[in-house]
């Protein structure tokens, strides 16, 4: 079955939209990380963090690489820095507004 542009573009956004894939993707915005040094920075569990890291390598956003008996993971393309820097550069402009937003959880369910 062949999906919309529209129907990948949601499976996309959704690989950002949960707190601990965006503390794992700010994790190794700048350099690639073992899982237990995610694990440290993000304060989650191994297996949570093993769950999301594979959410995201699954949806193309990030890599790994083995180096002995370690997992290193990296985002897979400069452009994914891109969006996130987009992100919170957009962010910045509209903070106020969308922490203030009394609608943002009914609209995302």
């Amino acid at each position: 079955m062949a999906h919309s542009s529209i129907d990948v573009k949601v499976k996309f956004i959704r690989g950002f939209a949960d707190k601990t894939r965006l503390q794992i993707l700010d994790s190794i915005k700048k350099h690639e990380k073992t899982v237990s040094q995610i694990v440290e920075e993000t304060n989650g569990s191994q297996s949570n963090v093993s769950q999301h890291l594979a959410c995201l390598k699954g949806c193309g956003i990030i890599i790994s690489r083995q180096e002995g008996k370690f997992m290193y993971y990296r985002l897979r393309h400069n452009q994914i820095r891109g969006l996130l820097d987009m992100f919170d550069d957009v962010l910045s402009h509209v903070h106020d507004e969308v922490t203030s937003c009394k609608r943002n959880d009914q609209c995302f369910d």
